[in-house]
């Protein structure tokens, strides 16, 4: 007699994982001496934690403290914290009491997502998407609605999508700037939306985990518009701490003690270590600033070449650190086409097939996080492979 696999073994691959292992191997593969595998796959950031994040760490460690487990909400000093960086960045007072440290953005979804919705329930979001959203939507029972978007929406959801849905939506997923376009929600938008949300009784996540990493438009977080959407973010990405594991949310009151059960069950806390080190890295704006100047400067370079190599079609690249391009005809399929791109030129990148189900055959992502000299390497690699006619010629 067999034994049963439970549905959530049958959750689909985050396929940028996939394209990980693809370009470790052919870099373990490479004879000695031979141009690198540049990293443009992924999404982490390649600055490293800052400075005073890594001293306040070395100095937890130094102290013999047993860094056991916190309060399943996280320490008290980062929630304060956090709460005044809301104050900081777009003055709003928050009360500590409404913050969740999480163990990344990644351990608040499913936080989030079972706090707010039954079984059945449908959450509407944008394609292209961050793949976990709906992988982790289905893997709970809920059923994902997708609202297909474009580069003449700036790949975000439009109000007249939503008024269009009947029945509405149980909740509605915003991501501001998003993954995988670099697409911004822009204040007035943001508003919009939220207020469309608040009278129709839809609840309003909003995932703002790129919030810092804006070069075009102007930040708005729906902590400002709605006084019951839950938003997510993370020290992983304008803080540079992918490895540490450490997130947050800003929760409505009401929502507060059903996430805190969830979490002394799931996670029982998020690592002691990491929020001593998320504490101090609010003191590295200078220091993060610079990264983001980074960003920016491989965002333009990028901008300015990759029409040469034959990429004209890119994504609006407002915020976050991706572009997400459109590829000419017959190059796709898109896995296919990264693959070839993977083996003849020593770049790596993710299929569109990641982010939308439908149509990621003809898209593929570039992430531009890297050392700023592998993004200025990657431009002449791709102009020297169109040159040469891997793109099917000029």
């Amino acid at each position: 007699m067999g034994f049963k696999i439970g549905a959530g073994a049958n959750a689909p691959p985050f396929i940028v994982m996939d394209v990980i292992a693809a370009a470790n191997a052919a870099l373990r593969a490479l004879p000695p001496g031979a141009p690198g595998i540049i990293r443009m796959e992924v999404g982490q950031p390649g600055t490293g934690a800052p400075e005073a994040a890594r001293r306040a760490a070395q100095r937890a460690l130094a102290s013999g403290d047993p860094l056991g487990y916190t309060e399943a909400l996280g320490l008290p000093e980062l929630r304060a914290r956090i709460a005044a960086h809301y104050q900081d960045w777009y003055g709003l007072a928050l009360s500590p009491a409404r913050i969740a440290v999480t163990l990344g953005a990644s351990g608040a979804f499913p936080l989030a997502f079972l706090a707010a919705f039954d079984r059945g329930d449908r959450v509407a979001l944008a394609a292209p998407f961050y793949p976990p959203y709906v992988n982790i939507l289905t893997a709970l029972g809920l059923v994902p609605v997708i609202l297909e978007t474009d580069a003449g929406t700036r790949f975000q959801p439009s109000l007249a999508q939503l008024e269009r849905l009947d029945p509405a939506p149980d909740g509605l997923i915003l991501a501001s700037p998003s993954n995988p376009a670099g697409a911004m929600l822009h204040p007035e938008e943001l508003a919009r939306l939220a207020g469309w949300c608040e009278s129709a009784g839809v609840r309003l996540i909003s995932d703002e985990i790129y919030h810092g990493l804006n070069y075009t438009a102007a930040l708005a977080s729906a902590a400002a518009v709605s006084p019951h959407a839950i938003v997510i973010n993370s020290f992983s990405k304008y803080f540079s701490m992918t490895g540490w594991r450490i997130g947050w949310m800003v929760l409505p009151e009401e929502l507060v003690r059903p996430v805190e059960c969830l979490a002394q069950n799931f996670f029982i806390s998020a690592p002691h270590l990491s929020q001593i080190a998320a504490i101090a890295a609010f003191d590295a704006h200078p220091e993060l600033a610079g990264n983001v100047a980074r960003y920016r400067r491989s965002r333009d370079l990028l901008r300015d070449t990759l029409p040469e190599a034959g990429f004209t079609r890119l994504g609006p690249a407002e915020g976050a650190f991706y572009f997400y391009i459109e590829l000419s005809e017959g190059l796709g399929p898109s896995p296919a086409f990264c693959a070839r791109m993977l083996a003849e030129t020593g770049i790596a990148a993710t299929p569109g097939v990641d982010f939308d189900h439908r149509r990621g055959e003809r898209f593929m992502r570039l992430s531009y996080c890297g050392p700023e000299a592998d993004m200025a390497r990657a431009a002449k690699r791709l102009i020297a492979w169109h040159r040469r006619g891997g793109l099917g010629g000029r």
